[in-house]
């Protein structure tokens, strides 16, 4: 298929920015808009193929990306010094070496545990177009049976105390203020074997990279 041009995928007139910018005004939880530095969101939205009419073109047109309570959970835009990796870097890898990481599906954010959120774009089982979580406990995607959009609301406005139930420690809200966007925690003994409670357990900083990489080596991320 043909990529359409940069001039069919923004739409002034009708653009979501405002609305996105409405639902973080509302959010509850704590948000960080990161802005675009670079000015990356042309090339961004070029390579991911979305519209601006949508939440998901908007974010990446305008935005570097969006920091989620206190930085525990990253959802992916134009790219950030504090979150380098724009959406279609962390899905497609560079312009001048392109590599599709999951065929069939978009990464879309992702969390200090790493924890990967995917849109279905067929790959996974379950609703096209609907958000799937890859938990580190379970290592098997769930289907959240959200959209884009009511994804972003829930991750601005939802309980993530309860998604998150058994996974925080006391003072993690600092440690995760601090940590880069292109880091996760990889903890050990790892969450997908049995042990003490998360606080008992020890915590290191790593490249998202390194634990996204773990997971394709164990199947987990296909």
């Amino acid at each position: 298929m043909t990529p359409r041009p940069l001039s069919d995928l923004i739409n002034e007139a009708e653009h979501a920015w405002p609305s996105v910018l409405e639902m973080v005004q509302a959010a509850t939880n704590d948000v960080v808009v990161l802005p675009d530095e670079a000015n990356r969101g042309n090339e961004t939205l070029e390579r991911i193929q979305v519209t601006t009419r949508s939440p998901m073109g908007a974010i990446v047109h305008k935005c570097g990306g969006l920091l989620i309570d206190h930085g525990w959970i990253r959802l992916l835009g134009a790219g950030h010094p504090r979150l380098p990796r724009s959406l279609a870097t962390w899905n497609y890898g560079d312009v001048d070496e392109p590599r599709e990481r999951m065929a069939g599906a978009l990464l879309v954010a992702d969390d200090v545990l790493g924890g990967f959120f995917a849109l279905n774009g067929g790959a996974l089982s379950g609703a096209p177009g609907s958000v799937h979580y890859l938990p580190p406990d379970t290592l098997k995607w769930e289907d959240l049976g959200r959209g884009y959009t009511a994804f972003l609301k829930f991750l601005l406005t939802g309980n993530l105390a309860k998604f998150y139930e058994g996974f925080r420690w006391p003072g993690w809200e600092e440690e995760c203020a601090s940590l880069d966007g292109d880091r996760a925690f990889s903890v050990y003994p790892f969450l997908s074997a049995e042990g003490p409670p998360i606080e008992q357990r020890s915590r290191r900083p790593v490249p998202v990279e390194e634990l996204w990489s773990l997971l394709a080596d164990n199947g987990a991320a296909t």
